[in-house]
């Protein structure tokens, strides 16, 4: 995660150990996401905690790699991952949870969906996408769970939620969770109306798409111009940004000139254009 105020909002688990999973099943679940569901191993160990409960997720690159996983994540072991030959070393990213079933026919199951841009095939994705895309049942992975960064308070009377396609997982993490009389938006921008997905959000809470039309637009000025034309109407709202760090920065300053408290907005820049994600 880049540019964020998670410091400040984040509710963290005390218990931040090395989680072992292994891939149960992988499908493309709209055109540009694919969702592989994990469990098995420690999946009894994870709590989950709703809303934008997110991990890290260490992704093997070989069989020496799962011995390299750190079993906490300190400013030490990471260095320590860090001079870990490239063959050797995990790759290290953040994700959120998508949905967690306690019940699943072999245990508990947890659902990632991964953004997937370019193709495994001709090496246009990054390690991330090219591990949704290739992955088997049975390779094993690690998670460390972080806890969450949404915290709207008790008198919130308007919730304002907006995303790129990346963060549409946590969207719909925080919409599943919101308690029933919730009202508000919800705001995601995708690559295509087929990238649209169902979610379970309160009644009174509205949940548009934004269709990216132009290929070539960077991700998040869509949903951003959508997202000006939105009224604040609470007399306590409570805003939450994730995606592309253009989009959470703008949309931040936008919220306060209209007059959201900085203390009740929550915003995380999950990558920068430009740079691999």
């Amino acid at each position: 995660m880049a540019r964020t105020n998670a410091q400040a909002t984040r509710t963290k688990p005390a218990d931040t150990e090395l989680i072992l999973l292994e891939v149960l099943r992988s499908e493309r679940v709209t055109p540009h996401m694919t969702r592989v569901t994990l469990g098995g191993r420690d999946a009894a160990r994870f709590v989950p905690r709703g809303f934008d409960q997110w991990f890290r997720l260490f992704i093997p690159v070989g069989e020496a790699s799962v011995r390299r996983m750190p079993s906490k994540l300190t400013t030490v072991s990471y260095l320590r991952l860090l001079a870990v030959s490239r063959t050797e070393r995990p790759v290290l990213r953040n994700y959120t949870v998508r949905a967690h079933r306690a019940d699943g026919p072999h245990g508990p199951e947890l659902d990632v969906d991964l953004v997937v841009h370019g193709s495994a095939e001709d090496g246009t994705s990054g390690p991330a996408a090219t591990w949704a895309q290739t992955c088997a049942v049975g390779d094993v992975v690690g998670i460390i769970d972080e806890g969450c960064l949404y915290a709207a308070p008790d008198d919130t009377d308007q919730v304002l939620l907006v995303a790129d396609e990346s963060g549409l997982p946590a969207v719909a993490g925080v919409l599943a969770s919101l308690p029933r009389d919730a009202r508000g938006s919800a705001l995601v921008e995708v690559p295509s109306a087929e990238d649209a997905q169902e979610v379970d959000a309160p009644d009174g809470v509205e949940v548009r798409y934004v269709v990216r039309t132009d290929p070539h637009a960077v991700p998040g000025r869509a949903v951003l111009a959508a997202a000006r034309e939105v009224a604040v109407t609470g007399a306590a709202p409570y805003a939450w940004v994730a995606g592309e760090q253009g989009l959470v920065s703008e949309l931040r300053r936008h919220w306060v000139q209209v007059g959201v408290d900085k203390s009740r907005i929550c915003f995380t820049g999950y990558w920068k254009v430009g740079k691999a994600h």
